[in-house]
């Protein structure tokens, strides 16, 4: 089984009605027209070894929203493992109090063979939007692996 590891901040603001969370909606033509289980904490790959989990996550977060992580505390929210078809994840998340504006992010881009089988990269961005989210809506958006997230954010907060 292939191991894959991951790490990502998880931003999060207080207002008058609680806490909000920032999401990213995937990028890309297989995520277009999904909502539900179709945005994620900003997050990436990485290889231990060749840096820490923690700074995996700040270049992460800046690649994927073009914005750096907001300066303050960092809460450890731990480790998920899941994992399908051969692939094990193991994700590693922080979450960092700040107001970051949606329409200020400038996400990163990749490629993939788009349409498939026809032989020609196409360039994507990393998420197609930005929002936030209250946490009981964020465990709808997001995927059934990151949601455990949210519960120990708003846990760490009272």
């Amino acid at each position: 089984m292939t191991e894959v590891f991951s790490a990502g901040v998880l931003v999060y603001r207080r207002g008058t009605a609680g806490i909000e969370v920032l999401l990213g909606h995937m990028g890309g033509p297989l995520w277009a027209k999904k909502d539900a289980s179709a945005w994620s904490i900003p997050k990436g790959e990485y290889v231990p070894g060749e840096e820490t989990a923690r700074v995996a996550a700040a270049r992460e977060f800046t690649e994927e929203l073009g914005l750096p992580v907001p300066e303050g505390e960092w809460i450890d929210l731990g480790e998920v493992r899941y994992g399908s078809g051969g692939r094990r994840k193991t994700v590693t998340v922080w979450a960092v109090e700040g107001d970051l504006d949606p329409a200020a992010v400038v996400p990163g881009t990749f490629e993939m063979e788009w349409p498939p089988r026809s032989g020609r990269l196409s360039v994507f961005p990393e998420i197609d939007r930005a929002d936030w989210f209250d946490p009981a809506t964020a465990q709808d958006k997001l995927g059934k692996g990151q949601r455990p997230f949210l519960t120990r954010l708003t846990e760490s907060l009272g």
